[in-house]
């Protein structure tokens, strides 16, 4: 009898030792798996907005989406409470399926969707339920706010970068659209409103204005024609420019004007303060179209900025192929002052001023900072890296002490920055192809003296301003990066 006792204690031990492992294997080992497998529980809750989905936070405490209940057929419909302000940023959920989800809310929807959580005690083995995560973020509300109202009825976009992170503490463009005109329960109004937004043109407000729009950068550029000066001829860090307001161009009877016909010229400080274009033509031509194309590419040209957005919200910035300028000479001298085919993103932009701050590396570009789950478990966490090594940190710092000149006594000097800030900046006055209009940019970079750490860089780019079409970058964008650059450092960023 004793002996029958104890086999079937062994027996019982067994199959109890063999549950434990299965519910181990299903929930800890093939929790992934599950978690996308059609037949998860979760898919036969009557549909995702049975359950609510996650939140988006601002860094700073605020609900940029969020689930709430409804009376219609879906228990729950997506809210943006500051919906135009994120919209380039949270995206949107279209609980009609109208359309497909776009920003954050497509990115993260795994995590803002119903899913297993991650188990972290054996109370979770046991336990089957499902939950929703939150996803925290890098950018600000109160410096969102700031970047709208500073780009106020303007055409253009405006970022800011923690440069030492790849943070984006900022992403602005206008013209924006309301997001819960498209997670309305209303099939009809949903559809109307997105046809209103002419989803297949290039200006859309879906069209996200930070990372998928391109423009000539102009004068901006001059800090990579600069840049690739030190990093592949260093004979010319002493070209002395003739002073002129044009010079005549290889293969033609053209001539390359300067901005309103301005005479400038001297050595390389008093020709980027300047922005001097007849000056930056001849280096370019010195250099020529594969070093300049080289030094673009180092900054992120013809590349994919990895920010967390999907892939069809994120274009690269471009710089024309070597080979392009075969038969055409006069272009590089103009690819040189960020013109020609030259075109890139205010993204971009911001990038370029980040990698110059942050001694030659540029930083992965991300929104997420984490990852929550509801019960206060973080589930995924954002660890900064670097995307590109730009240039070297020697490059870095005398493009910097450059651009310090830019505001001190060049075309940035009028903008207003507080000489306290030691402020690295450029200029950009672009001439566009199809308008007599000019795009405005500045980039910008503070504190940037000798010894400091740059703790912000920002980008504005304002899109041929109607009634401005004289405007230059500092005039027009300037007081857009001076506005963000010291809410920014105000915050303590």
């Amino acid at each position: 009898m004793n002996r029958r006792i104890r086999a079937f204690a062994l027996v019982s031990l067994a199959c109890f030792g063999l549950l434990l492992l299965q519910l181990g294997n299903l929930q800890v080992r093939q929790a992934t798996a599950l978690q996308h497998s059609k037949y998860q529980p979760s898919a036969y809750t009557g549909g995702p907005f049975e359950q609510p989905r996650g939140e988006i936070v601002s860094s700073d405490g605020v609900v940029l989406a969020e689930s709430i209940p409804s009376t219609s057929d879906y228990r729950y419909f997506r809210h943006y409470p500051d919906g135009p302000l994120f919209a380039g940023i949270t995206g949107y959920y279209d609980v009609t399926g109208s359309s497909a989800p776009y920003g954050m809310e497509a990115e993260y929807n795994h995590y803002l969707s119903p899913n297993t959580p991650v188990v972290h005690n054996l109370q979770g083995i046991l336990t089957e339920r499902t939950g929703t995560d939150s996803v925290e973020i890098t950018v600000s509300a109160a410096l969102q706010k700031v970047a709208a109202e500073a780009l106020g009825s303007y055409r253009g976009a405006v970022v800011a970068i923690d440069p030492r992170t790849g943070a984006i503490l900022a992403a602005y463009s206008s013209p924006t659209y309301n997001p819960n005109k498209l997670s309305s329960t209303d099939a009809k109004a949903v559809d109307d409103y997105y046809t209103s937004l002419n989803p297949d043109t290039g200006d859309s407000p879906l069209v996200n204005g930070v990372t998928a729009q391109r423009y000539p950068p102009g004068s901006t550029f001059k800090v990579i024609t600069t840049s690739a000066i030190f990093d592949h001829e260093p004979s010319l860090e002493t070209f002395v420019a003739p002073e002129a307001s044009s010079i005549s161009l290889p293969d033609t009877v053209l001539r390359l004007h300067n901005f309103g016909y301005e005479t400038c010229g001297g050595g390389l400080a008093v020709d980027l303060a300047q922005s001097c274009d007849t000056a930056f033509a001849k280096i370019g031509l010195q250099l020529g179209a594969k070093r300049l194309y080289d030094e673009a590419t180092s900054f992120g040209f013809n590349k994919v900025p990895p920010i967390d957005l999907p892939t069809d919200e994120v274009i690269p910035a471009v710089f024309p192929s070597t080979a392009s300028f075969a038969g055409n000479i006069p272009g590089i001298a103009y690819s040189a002052i960020g013109q020609e085919n030259v075109a890139e993103t205010a993204l971009q932009d911001a990038l370029i001023a980040s990698g110059i701050a942050d001694k030659g590396t540029i930083m992965a570009p991300h929104f997420m900072s984490r990852v929550v789950d509801a019960a206060g478990n973080v589930v995924k966490r954002y660890t900064p890296h670097p995307w590109l090594e730009a240039t070297s940190p020697t490059t870095a710092g005398e493009v910097r002490t450059l651009m310090l000149g830019v505001v001190t006594n060049g075309t940035a000097s009028l903008v207003g920055f507080p000489p306290s800030l030691n402020v690295a900046a450029k200029t950009g006055t672009a001439q566009t192809p199809d308008s007599p209009c000019n795009d405005d940019w500045l980039i910008a970079t503070a504190p940037a003296g000798p010894g400091e750490t740059p703790t912000v860089a920002v980008a504005a780019v304002v899109v041929q301003p109607t009634g401005q079409c004289d405007g230059t970058g500092a005039a027009v964008a300037g007081p857009i990066v001076k506005t963000v650059l010291l809410a920014a450092l105000g915050m303590g960023s």
